[in-house]
């Protein structure tokens, strides 16, 4: 596993000129890289997009179309013997009643607990990831030039400055993974050695 340095930056302009500040700081160009990160939930992770193969906020639906489809039943078989009462008609309408009843209120039921509905203080988080989109230089580095490095990618305005361990292939970070939490390295509190 290599040691990797790398910090975000808006955009390819500003990454490329930090990246020009590596070179000239004595990083050679096998060991810069640079690339964007998708915002949250959209790495492809699948082959339909995302990143999850559920959404937290719908993992209460089926509890909610059970309800409701209880409910509606209930209400449509009312609703039918009513008709059926009030214009004597046949018994099918009150099971077809039943049947409208059961299937709206499946439909109520799951998108109002889908998300519980919008109510403050108990919707889940879409995505548990932590790392902002944007431009990543990643710099191939040794335990003794990776505050340097650091430095470096700071002076030039890059942010979010991350130590990671990772496999470095022909000139990338081979295995980066955006999902992963980043490692935050603060050059000045870690001991130089």
């Amino acid at each position: 596993m290599s040691l990797i340095v790398a910090a975000r930056f808006t955009t390819f302009p500003a990454a490329e000129e930090a990246a020009q500040k590596l070179f000239n700081a004595g990083f050679v160009e096998e060991d810069v890289t640079l690339f964007f990160v998708n915002p949250r939930g959209q790495h492809a992770r699948f082959p339909i997009g995302g990143d999850t193969s559920t959404d937290a906020g719908a993992k209460d639906a089926p509890k909610g179309a059970g309800m409701g489809v209880t409910i509606g039943a209930v209400a449509g078989a009312v609703v039918g013997v009513a008709i059926f009462a009030a214009f004597a008609a046949p018994v099918i309408v009150s099971l077809i009643a039943a049947g409208v009843g059961a299937y709206v209120g499946s439909l109520v039921g799951a998108m109002s607990r889908t998300r519980e509905g919008g109510k403050a203080g108990h919707r889940t988080p879409f995505h548990e990831e932590t790392r902002d989109s944007g431009v990543l230089v990643a710099v191939h580095v040794s335990p003794d030039n990776q505050f340097d490095a650091a430095r470096v990618l700071r002076e030039a305005g890059g942010v979010a400055i991350e130590r990671a361990s990772g496999r470095w292939q022909q000139g990338r970070w081979a295995d980066f993974d955006p999902l992963k939490k980043p490692v935050p390295l603060n050059e000045f509190s870690e001991n130089r050695a």
